[in-house]
C-alpha cells in the first residue's frame, strides 16, 4: 500500500500483547505514533518495533490525552484507535482509496463501524457491538476531543464522511477486566458529576437499573446473542446503578475521593 499523510495516534499503558497488531493494521498512514503513560511491559519496544514514533505522557484522562496526541501529531489528519482496535483488511483497502479524496474535501470527520467480539467470538445482534458508529478519523483543525475523563468523544461542526467496511475491537479478553473496566469508568463519571455540581439521585436507580437492561437486551437486541447478550445487558445496567451509588458516597463522605486516591482512575488496567 502507498502511504498516505496521515497520522495514527494510540494511547498506550501496558498494551504490548496487541499494540503491533494495531499499528500494522494501518499500513498507508505516513506516521504511527503512541501516547503511553508510564508502561512497564514491552510496550515501548514492540510499538517502535513496528514502526512507531512514541511520546511520554502522563495520564490526563481520556479526552484530554487524545488532545495530546493530537498536537504531537505530524499530518493534520489523524487516525485514532485504541491499543485494542484495528483494521479489517476491508476497511484498511477503503481507506486507502477513499482517503485521498476526502482529505482534500472540507470533510472535518470521518465516521467509522466498529465490531466487537465478545467471549472470544464476534456478536451477531447487539447493536452497539455489531455496527457502532464512531468518528475516529478527523482533521485536527476542524474536530477536537472533549476535554471529559472518560467517554470521549469529538467535537466538530461541518461535513462528514462514512465509511462501510468495519473495524475491530477486541472488547475486555475475560469478565473481570470488564468488571475492573467499570469500576474505574464508574469512579471517572463520578469525579466529573462531582465537578459539575450535580445533585445525587438514589431515587431512580432501580429504574434505571431495569430500563438500562431492557434497552440492551430486547431494544438493541441484545437477547438473539445468547447468554453473551445477558451478560453485557447485565453488565451495562449494573454499571448505570453502581456510578450513582459511588456518587452518593462521594456526595454523602467526602474524604471518600481521596481515599480512593487513583487506585482505580490511573491508567493501568486493560481498556
Amino acid at each position: 500500500m502507498s502511504q498516505l499523510p496521515l497520522t495514527l495516534v494510540v494511547m498506550t499503558h501496558n498494551e504490548a500483547a496487541v499494540i503491533g497488531r494495531c499499528l500494522d493494521s494501518v499500513p498507508f498512514a505516513a506516521e504511527k505514533l503512541v501516547i503511553d503513560c508510564g508502561s512497564t511491559d514491552a510496550t515501548l519496544e514492540v510499538a517502535r518495533t513496528h514502526g512507531a514514533r512514541v511520546v511520554h505522557q502522563d495520564w490526563l484522562g481520556f479526552g484530554p490525552q487524545r488532545n495530546v496526541g493530537t498536537t504531537q501529531a505530524s499530518h493534520p489528519w489523524i487516525l485514532a484507535l485504541d491499543a485494542d482496535e484495528f483494521l479489517s483488511p476491508e476497511l484498511a483497502r477503503e481507506l486507502e482509496q477513499r482517503l485521498p479524496q476526502v482529505m482534500a474535501s472540507d470533510a472535518c470527520v470521518g465516521i467509522l463501524r466498529r465490531r466487537t467480539l465478545y467471549m472470544g467470538a464476534p456478536m451477531r445482534w447487539y447493536r452497539p457491538m455489531v455496527g457502532e458508529k464512531l468518528a475516529r478519523l478527523y482533521h485536527r483543525d476542524r474536530a477536537r476531543w472533549r476535554d471529559v475523563r472518560v467517554h470521549e468523544s469529538l467535537a466538530w461542526s461541518g461535513p462528514q464522511a462514512s465509511f462501510r467496511a468495519p473495524f475491530e475491537h477486541e472488547n475486555n479478553p475475560t469478565l473481570v477486566h470488564k468488571g475492573l473496566k467499570v469500576l474505574r469508568y464508574a469512579e471517572l463519571k463520578a469525579r466529573d458529576w462531582r465537578q459539575k455540581g450535580r445533585k445525587p439521585r438514589m431515587w431512580d436507580c432501580a429504574l434505571v437499573f431495569v430500563t438500562t437492561f431492557f434497552k440492551d437486551y430486547v431494544v438493541r437486541l441484545a437477547m438473539l446473542d445468547g447468554w453473551r447478550g445477558f451478560a453485557v445487558s447485565q453488565t451495562n445496567a449494573s454499571y448505570a446503578v453502581y456510578k450513582r451509588m459511588r456518587y452518593y458516597e462521594m456526595c454523602r463522605n467526602p474524604a471518600s475521593v481521596e481515599m480512593a486516591g487513583d487506585v482505580l482512575i490511573r491508567h493501568d488496567l486493560d481498556r
